[in-house]
């Protein structure tokens, strides 16, 4: 008798979330099942949300290449994705750790600038951006796609609020103990960070693996492409293989689930090493 009650104020609330759930994974679902039909399929009507005849040619003719080099331009996105999430963090690490603990002339006003930084728009930084990247010669190369945003407004304001949790005593007992800054930020400030910096990697990762707009601008060649650029080129005037954009963007989808997963156990990790050390 007393459990009834309780079942009761619960069950409308979890009516809500299976309807979210659907809500959200019916794209994706589609999005799945659609990779298994062939273009005729996919316009047929009336419309069918299992394949009458699944197929895999859609992922034959994606890895192996036969329209564009898909299997590259893959491993182009893992390359572009993981240089730029390190060099993000680390970047973005350092600048929130100086601003978090460290007293030299125009911080605040610095910091300021830091902040406003984040509302200005990627568009308005397209065309300075590309003649930068013209006079470095690094058009057309990795380095055109990972390196540029490596500094973020958002990461050093974010991991800034992070840093200031840690102790001054402990970076002050760790000084007279004879530690150097270098140490204290390797040995102290990143563990001790541990949940902000897992956070800030996963958002870097899943933007720039998702990034379209520069990577379209900045990369030319077909073998040097990102994943999303070269299946956008699936697109044709006159005729668009949806069923291979289908099968394309299952496949985009599984690092970030991965990411996802692993970065759900490191961020709850994180957050209690930080409490235990703190």
């Amino acid at each position: 008798m007393v459990r009834e009650p309780c079942i009761r104020s619960l069950f409308p609330r979890f009516c809500v979330l299976v309807k979210g759930l659907v809500v959200a994974a019916t794209p994706f679902v589609w999005m799945f099942l659609c990779s298994f039909k062939t273009n005729a399929e996919i316009f047929s009507a009336p419309i069918t949300f299992l394949p009458k005849n699944p197929t895999l040619r859609n992922y034959e003719d994606l890895l192996e290449g036969r329209q564009i080099p898909f299997p590259r331009q893959y491993f182009n996105s893992v390359i572009v994705s993981g240089l730029f999430t390190g060099v993000n963090v680390f970047v973005c690490s350092a600048a929130a750790f100086a601003f978090a603990k460290y007293k030299f002339p125009l911080k605040n006003l610095l910091f300021t600038l830091v902040i406003a930084f984040v509302m200005v728009p990627q568009q308005a930084t397209l065309v300075p951006l590309f003649l930068l990247m013209h006079k470095l010669n690094w058009l057309d190369t990795i380095f055109s796609v990972a390196l540029p945003g490596a500094f973020n407004a958002f990461g050093v304001f974010f991991l800034r609020q992070v840093m200031l949790s840690i102790p001054d005593e402990l970076i002050d007992a760790a000084r007279i103990d004879g530690a150097g800054e270098l140490k204290i930020y390797f040995r102290i400030a990143l563990p001790l960070s541990g949940s902000g910096l897992v956070v800030l990697g996963v958002i870097s990762f899943v933007n720039s693996w998702n990034e379209f707009l520069w990577a379209r601008i900045a990369l030319s060649s077909t073998e040097r492409l990102t994943a999303t650029v070269g299946l956008a080129s699936l697109v044709g005037m006159y005729r668009v293989e949806y069923g291979m954009l289908m099968a394309g963007a299952s496949l985009l989808i599984i690092p970030v689930i991965i990411l996802f997963v692993i970065g759900r156990d490191l961020f709850v990790e994180g957050i209690l090493r930080g409490a235990v050390k703190g």
